[in-house]
């Protein structure tokens, strides 16, 4: 099999167009088409396994156009329109896709192997209007397993096979089946190819989960060494470091991830923000916020809300714009801001990201009720009530349960406003269910966790209620998914502190005032304060 590196040492004709000190992995996919195109083919293959959709696309369409006969060209574009592990395609993509799909089979393929791919995507787009995804992404998955088999030396339908399982997981494998088989496949091809972009990529998504996290650590801080020219590879680390806490290194990701994807749109979209920047804000806000760096948080807010158009309006933009200011109100314990945030002011479709929406909501809901206003909550609750309503009806095509998602907000705010207008049993109920909820449902990939983790919701809640030792207990089960977070810890060492627990009182403020050591923030004066006094 010839192979193409893509990197430093790569083609020459690649270097002329795209520079000498691009970066993207080492990739082996080639075709039979005219040998000019290969070093093209390559590096919009390398660019697609770090969802650089837009790019791969280019570079596919100038295959394309440079050898007309080469219908894998025509694949390419198609595949671009996929995304297996991100928001399933637009109506507009799925028309793009499949003419791309049908396109590439009319050219035709020049060897079995090529005729397999067409095949392949051919199978995802197929009767796209009549029969629903998830069937839809089975069959692909079942073509590239196919493929995968009849070709065990073609690493890239190995890669890919492992994608289309992540694509295919079943929602709420507790047994994480899909994701152990595709860490097994792509554990193997890394072992042959260790600078494979996909399956150094894809081992981070089979991996990310909290159980599963550490696993993918090796790999975290290796992928971005492979492919430092895509800003997807300098983010997707920060998945890992964002579930253990490591908290210097997702900052130090994000930066770097959002710095290039800056530089990357000022020469293709000039004047517009970059939704894979956008994606690096929030997990970068999360991790701020963690930290106790409230400048830092809240400059990240405010270039966020300048965002006005953008280079691809989707739904990681939404999620990035809802999320980021909800955030910064609510880690901040700052109410009346939460209660009166308003939807970003921007130009998206927001009525395709009803899961965008719902944060804005429970934001309102939330800092209302814990405001003491818990009137002003009716209206927001009837919103979210409303929004999981139509994601039951309507829901979002792939593995992960949205409507789960809101639901378990809905709850948590509801909660509160239960406490608020003093039922308290009530409140406690609903807190357990909404994190027994989010528990199950789990995060999005798009998400470096949620607005405010539910069971951490329910610790506050039972430590406001003078039961510290139960609200010791469910911040422990909310630190042990979401480790070292502030509110996370500072709720467990004030809880220790008030059942006399004076070990992991120490415990948990030293590891407030390791995380925050350059934070002013009150809370962290306080974990100083017991900390010198404990010596």
């Amino acid at each position: 099999m010839c192979a193409a590196l893509v990197s430093r040492a790569g083609a020459q004709e690649q270097h002329s167009h795209h520079g000498a000190s691009e970066a993207l992995g080492s990739v082996h996919f080639p075709v039979a088409c005219e040998t000019g195109v290969q070093a093209t083919f390559t590096r919009a293959v390398a660019l697609l396994h770090s969802f650089g959709y837009e790019e791969a696309r280019k570079s596919f369409a100038k295959v394309g156009e440079q050898d007309p006969s080469c219908g894998m060209a025509a694949w390419g574009i198609a595949m671009t329109y996929y995304h297996p592990i991100w928001a399933p395609p637009t109506a507009a993509e799925l028309a793009a896709g499949a003419a791309a799909a049908d396109r590439a089979s009319a050219v035709g393929a020049r060897t079995d192997r090529e005729k397999r791919y067409v095949t392949a995507i051919g199978a995802f787009y197929r009767d796209f209007g009549g029969v629903d995804h998830r069937t839809r992404a089975l069959a692909y998955k079942e073509a590239m397993e196919d493929l995968a088999r009849r070709y065990p030396d073609d690493h890239e339908a190995s890669a890919f096979y492992a994608l289309a399982l992540l694509g295919t997981a079943a929602p709420g494998d507790a047994a994480f089946a899909a994701q152990k088989q595709a860490a097994d496949i792509l554990n193997g091809l890394l072992m042959k190819e260790p600078q494979h972009p996909g399956a150094i990529h894809y081992l981070i998504h089979a991996y990310d989960y909290p159980s599963l996290a550490a696993m993918a650590l090796p790999a975290a801080r290796t992928y971005a060494k492979i492919a430092p020219s895509s800003p997807h590879a300098l983010h997707m680390p920060s998945h890992i470091f964002t579930r253990l806490g490591l908290w210097p290194e997702s900052i130090e990701s994000n930066l770097a991830s959002a710095d290039a994807a800056r530089r990357l749109v000022a020469r293709t979209y000039p004047g517009a923000a970059s939704f894979d920047a956008l994606h690096a804000l929030d997990y970068l806000e999360y991790a701020y916020l963690q930290t106790g760096n409230e400048p830092k948080a809240r400059q990240v807010r405010e270039d966020a809300a300048t965002a006005r158009k953008f280079d691809d309006p989707n739904f990681a933009v939404g999620y990035a714009l809802a999320a980021i200011p909800a955030r910064f109100a609510l880690e901040h314990r700052r109410w009346d801001e939460a209660a009166t945030l308003e939807a970003p002011d921007a130009s998206l479709p927001w009525q395709n990201f009803p899961y965008a929406r719902a944060i804005t909501q429970f934001a309102r809901a939330l800092g209302s009720a814990r405001g003491g206003e818990p009137k002003r909550a009716y209206a927001p609750l009837a919103n979210l009530e409303e929004i999981h309503t139509t994601l039951v009806k309507s829901p979002v095509p792939g593995p992960y349960d949205w409507a789960g998602q809101v639901d378990s907000m809905r709850l948590a705010a509801a909660a509160w406003v239960a406490y608020s207008e003093g039922h308290r049993s009530e409140a406690v109920d609903l807190a357990r269910t909404a994190a027994d909820l989010e528990d199950r449902v789990g995060k999005h990939p798009v998400s470096p966790g949620g607005v405010l983790p539910a069971r951490e919701l329910l610790a506050d809640l039972l430590r406001e209620m003078g039961q510290a030792d139960e609200a010791l207990q469910q911040y422990e089960a909310s630190l042990s998914v979401a480790p070292n977070r502030f509110n996370g810890l500072y709720g467990a060492a004030q809880s220790a502190e008030a059942s006399g627990d004076s070990r992991k009182a120490t415990q948990y403020y030293a590891m407030l005032a390791e995380n925050c050591s350059s934070s002013d923030r009150t809370e962290v004066k306080r974990a100083r304060d017991f900390l010198e006094r404990h010596k």
